[in-house]
């Protein structure tokens, strides 16, 4: 008999049974689809690869915060995709370069400048721009709409008073004339529009404006670190694939011809039992008034109601007017219509089938749903996008963004108020889906949040300077501080995935980040209570974390291990750190030794001279340094503007505390002073000198007859009696104070 080796005779043994962990908290990313108006598991139809279509901008105009709000929140969710999620995102955005507003802008401009590079007398002047602001007049008393009205009025306002100095003016140069045109430029524009914009014709007068506003674009969402497209399409580049495109749909019965133009038939598509037409948003069919928007402001309801077959119907291209761009087409020249730009371009890169498209709440009717109806029509099929994602509105403090509020914000403004940091984690407080207030309390919470974050990492740094951070010297025993923290720092980290798999929810994500701070910053100052060290490996954990975190949003964009990076010229910011550091802690090391000296000696002048480095020589080069009572001194480089812009406010706060504590003493002595005033008064005279209200007195002057020479009712009396006996008291006590001083 064999038996085994250890010579037991229990046969040979067998590896146990492994019992596999439970996932009890598992959690996978869903993203609220507009498709099903809820949250769905994000599974891409090819793997890890993820096809992404966004609705770019319509450049004829500078972007605003608007426009931020969309490309903001995408951009994050783009990133949290291939950052955090590891997904290989190919990313293709539109420029819509051919539109109604680019035509109607463009050739405005030219008949403007074309008329300015003319000769013209200054009754010339006074005689057109009058003629313009008469027809303004006329559009203005027909216009509904408040706000619009609210500004065309201040426009007119404007333009006719620089047309009534110009009739004043003896001797006006061509400058001058020029400012009056430019003062009432739209109105001129429109009365030049009428008599001569059948005459342009130039397809490159059309072109130069988006590419001036192209580039404007583009300098912009550098300057928000919005992460370029993989792909960018233009419509003006695409016409001939429109056309094909157009052409299939009419082969597949969803489109007709009609006097040179074409419609995508409505009824036709969402009568065939495999398509649904406004599938974003079914209870809008038949809004006619959206889908006259989506038609463009060059296409006339009238023209539009002859060639339809139905009001529901739109355009797919578009017969060219005189004044309008035009490519040749199979119906004759004409431009593309504004939906199927999208339609043609998205799936010229990505396919019949994307994973996800995104674009702003307000395309959803009719531009969203009419790219579906269309691009359904031409492959046949059903599924042309699987998750459409929708951005919320932006309102400017509660209301919306309009011209004539004087609330409208480009991004060009708004950074000149805040940092590209500020304003996207302002978006990053907020879900991307709801509707955003961008406003001074908005704006505030960002700062502080960020200011919150800066501080817990400049106090990282501090701690990690001053002990070891490698070898074994590096590592010491935890005790239960650190166990809790590292504890609440795991719970906080599990936090932040569910919330990023929760549709991308990057509000409670940094509302995580923020206990995990307050957390740390608890334990920091709980081990400087006990003279002891903080764990430095822990604390450095917590901030690399946290700083992939912000990387991963597009909030950091250096490759600093911990914190925001430091803007210091051109120099490699950690490097100048890492320079800086032992001279400034030399530095605050000596100025704590002159400080002990002088307190000892108690020499104030040098404690002033300390205190004076502290707060108005080193934070003018970027230094901050923070006394502790019984601890070192913590140095921490920060940015020099954000030091002197906290210095600067920090003064006012005094100033403005100052202000009021004076304005306080002295509405005091105001109030000292008349009461002292009142005092003096004789009940006798208290009424006497009020004829504007009563015309009789008895003989201890108090009143009994009003100035319309009638009696006062009782309750008058009454009332008048109260203040007549509280004013002899005052009296009597004033006239016994000043026989007590004569006395004395």
């Amino acid at each position: 008999m064999q038996t085994d080796a250890a010579g037991d005779g229990a046969g040979k043994r067998k590896q146990p049974e492994w019992k596999p962990p439970s996932h009890s908290n598992t959690h996978c990313l869903k993203l609220f689809n507009s498709l099903t108006r809820q949250k769905e598991v994000f599974v891409p139809e090819n793997g890890n690869f993820v096809k992404w279509y966004s609705c770019g901008p319509t450049v004829y105009d500078a972007s605003h915060m608007g426009h931020a709000r969309s490309y903001i929140s995408f951009d994050i969710l783009r990133r949290v995709l291939t950052d955090y999620f590891g997904y290989n995102v190919q990313y293709c955005m539109n420029i819509t370069d051919i539109d109604d507003k680019i035509i109607t802008r463009a050739r405005h401009n030219y008949l403007v400048d074309e008329y300015l590079k003319q000769s013209h007398s200054k009754e010339e002047i006074i005689t057109d721009v009058s003629a313009a602001l008469e027809e303004f007049s006329e559009k203005l008393s027909k216009t509904d709409d408040p706000d619009k009205k609210v500004m065309m009025e201040r426009l007119l306002k404007q333009a006719t008073l620089s047309v009534d100095k110009l009739k004043t003016t003896e001797m006006a140069g061509e400058a001058v004339m020029a400012d009056v045109v430019n003062q009432a430029k739209d109105p001129v524009a429109n009365w030049l529009d009428k008599k001569h914009g059948a005459s342009v014709t130039d397809n490159s007068i059309f072109s130069a404006l988006p590419q001036f506003w192209e580039r404007e674009y583009f300098e912009d969402m550098d300057a928000l670190n919005v992460s370029p497209p993989d792909v960018l399409t233009r419509v003006s580049e695409y016409v001939p694939e429109i056309v094909k495109y157009v052409e299939e749909i009419i082969k597949n019965g969803y489109g007709y011809e009609s006097n040179g133009s074409v419609y995508f038939s409505v009824s036709q598509f969402d009568s065939s039992d495999d398509h649904f037409y406004a599938r974003l948003v079914p209870e809008a069919v038949g809004d006619l008034q959206a889908l006259q928007e989506g038609e463009g402001s060059l296409s006339s309801v009238a023209d539009q109601l002859n060639e339809k077959r139905a009001p529901n119907d739109f355009a797919l291209w578009k017969a060219s007017k005189p004044g309008e761009p035009s490519w040749e087409s199979p119906w004759g020249k004409g431009r593309p219509g504004w939906h199927i730009e999208c339609s043609v371009m998205a799936s010229s890169i990505l396919g019949s089938t994307m994973d996800i498209h995104t674009g702003g709440v307000d395309l959803k009717f009719p531009h969203h749903d009419n790219e579906l109806a269309q691009a359904e029509a031409h492959y046949n099929n059903s599924c042309w996008v699987k998750y459409f994602l929708h951005s919320g509105h932006l309102t400017i403090a509660g209301c919306k963004m309009s011209k004539s509020l004087k609330n409208f914000i480009t991004i060009k403004d708004a950074l000149k108020k805040n940092s590209a940091r500020q304003l996207r984690l302002a978006f990053l407080l907020h879900s991307w889906k709801d509707t955003l207030d961008y406003s001074d309390n908005t704006m505030y919470d960002a700062v502080q949040f960020e200011k919150l974050m800066n501080e817990f990492f400049l106090t990282v740094k501090d701690v990690l300077r001053n002990q070891p951070n490698k070898g074994p010297e590096a590592f010491k025993k935890w005790n239960q501080d650190e166990m809790n923290l590292a504890k609440l720092f795991s719970e906080r980290q599990q936090s932040v995935h569910a919330a990023l798999c929760d549709n991308i929810d990057t509000r409670t994500a940094l509302d995580n980040l923020r206990q995990l701070v307050t957390a740390s910053n608890t334990y920091i100052a709980s081990k400087h209570e006990q003279k002891s060290l903080p764990d430095g490996q822990l604390l450095k954990n917590i901030a690399k974390y946290i700083t992939w975190i912000f990387k991963v949003f597009g909030a950091i964009t250096q490759s600093d291990e911990i914190g925001f990076p430091l803007s210091v010229g051109g120099n490699n910011a950690s490097n100048v750190e890492e320079i800086l550091m032992p001279y400034l802690n030399t530095l605050s090391q000596f100025r704590e030794n002159v400080r002990a000296i002088a307190r000892t000696h108690k020499v104030s002048e040098v404690l002033e001279l300390c205190d004076s480095l502290r707060d108005d020589i080193l934070p003018a080069l970027g230094v901050r340094l923070e006394d502790k009572e019984g601890l070192k001194t913590i140095v921490k480089l920060v940015d020099k503007d954000q030091l002197l812009k906290e210095r600067e406010e920090k003064k006012k706060l005094e100033e403005k505390k100052a202000k009021e504590k004076e304005e306080s003493r002295l509405a005091a002595a105001r109030k000292k002073e008349e009461k002292e005033a009142q005092r003096k008064i004789p009940p006798s005279q208290l009424f006497s000198k009020q004829t504007d209200k009563f015309s009789a007195f008895d003989d201890q002057g108090f009143p009994t007859h009003s100035v319309d020479g009638k009696e006062l009712s009782k309750g008058q009396t009454k009332k008048l009696r109260k203040l007549y006996d509280a004013q002899t008291k005052l009296y009597q006590e004033y006239m016994q104070s000043v026989s007590t001083q004569n006395g004395s």
